[in-house]
């Protein structure tokens, strides 16, 4: 099984505790997430506080017609400096996501680090090569530009 990783660093003009407060909030997800995705969260152990433990189940659509049952975990967290989600059912074979906080003169470095496998082989690998890279690629543009929006609403950016 081939593992992929992906890495985005963005600065937002906000403190600590700020950040921290936005992305612990598991319902703030679907904000962060395209809306052809059609991305709904079904269940929240707990509540909408984080906490290492945590199950977030939620139905999202990569295709049209075609949707994914999907169901994470919060493994790590250390408040406010970072906390890692792991998928515990779901499309990938491995998915293992870091979310790291750390202050800057400029505001709050946000770094996610995503490692991810993909299941079935030499399909997975090409599926990987056609679609799902450009796929999460393209998620992760989506992000960054509403957090830009979001956070930073002199640099407004369409999304």
């Amino acid at each position: 099984m081939k593992l992929y990783t992906l890495k985005r660093t963005q600065t937002l003009p906000i403190t600590l505790e700020q950040a921290w407060a936005f992305f612990a909030t598991p319902n703030n997800l679907a904000q962060i997430t395209p809306a052809h995705l059609r991305f709904i969260i079904r269940h929240t152990s707990g509540g909408n506080v984080m906490y290492p433990g945590q199950i977030i189940s939620y139905r999202l659509y990569p295709f049209p017609f075609w949707g994914v049952n999907w169901v994470t975990e919060i493994t790590h967290v250390q408040e406010p400096r970072y906390f890692v989600d792991e998928q515990r059912f779901g499309p990938y074979a491995l998915w293992h996501h870091e979310h790291h906080f750390r202050e800057t003169a400029n505001g709050v470095e946000m770094v996610d680090e995503l490692a991810y496998a993909i299941p079935y082989g030499i399909f997975g690998r090409l599926a990987h090569a056609w679609f799902v890279k450009r796929m999460l690629n393209r998620i992760f543009d989506y992000r960054y530009n509403v957090l830009q929006h979001h956070f930073n609403p002199a640099d407004r950016k369409p999304v």
